[in-house]
């Protein structure tokens, strides 16, 4: 039997036959953060010379390809990207999802936000039929912090704070229990909007388009349902 961790060296190798795909001299790649995105920037180093470069969501990345010795773009000098290779927490079959577990939620929706394409790299078990299981991370500016917290306890969640993180933004994040999850779309909204959150993890009004997801048996591939 695969362990997670093979599991999760599949579903980063699978990636790589979309970078194939798009690879040039003038392509940059989108990348994310976290454990299997850093199995993808490993396997990304062999592409060194083919493509011009990448953008990072987080320093950890950032750190990591520059060690393999890819360029690192500032996202303020990269109009488009055909591609944003990252993990989730939590997707489900519409290919919302769940992230921030890492803390990068917010230089992830940004750096997706200009990719063509986001294309989602985890394990089976990050499948799920309803989100909500894993909590939800909030990126919540520090002065802001237990008013958001109020407002998010009214909407029926049990933020707790992260302790002793900050993320590369310099704010704090709030992680919320419990809080139900029947339309995605709406909710990430509804948070978004309360003053003082910089963005929730909920990642449903721009999702995944393709998710590769590793299983004993291979990587199944779901692309992302027409009407959503």
């Amino acid at each position: 039997m695969l362990s997670q961790q093979q599991l999760k060296q599949q579903a980063a190798d699978a990636a790589l036959a979309f970078v194939e795909e798009v690879a040039a001299p003038d392509v940059v790649i989108g990348v994310g953060t976290g454990s299997t995105a850093d199995l993808f920037i490993d396997g990304l180093a062999a592409y060194r010379g083919r493509i011009r470069g990448t953008v990072a969501s987080s320093e950890r990345s950032a750190a990591r390809l520059a060690g393999h010795g890819l360029a690192v773009f500032d996202l303020n000098d990269v109009a488009s990207m055909p591609i944003y290779v990252d993990g989730a927490d939590e997707i489900d079959d519409h290919l919302h999802m769940i992230k921030g577990g890492g803390g990068a939620l917010t230089r992830e929706k940004i750096v997706a936000s200009v990719a063509e394409r986001f294309i989602c790299i985890a394990d089976e078990s990050k499948l799920v039929e309803n989100l909500g299981a894993f909590p939800l991370p909030v990126e919540v500016i520090t002065m802001a912090r237990e008013a958001v917290a109020r407002a998010l306890r009214l909407l029926g969640g049990q933020p707790r704070l992260r302790a002793g993180f900050t993320t590369d933004n310099g704010n704090v994040i709030l992680d919320v229990h419990g809080i139900r999850i029947a339309e995605p779309k709406g909710l990430e909204k509804v948070i978004n909007d309360i003053p003082g959150v910089v963005t929730c993890g909920l990642f449903a009004l721009r999702g995944a388009d393709v998710a590769l997801l590793a299983t004993q048996n291979g990587v199944r591939r779901l692309d992302k349902p027409r009407h959503v």
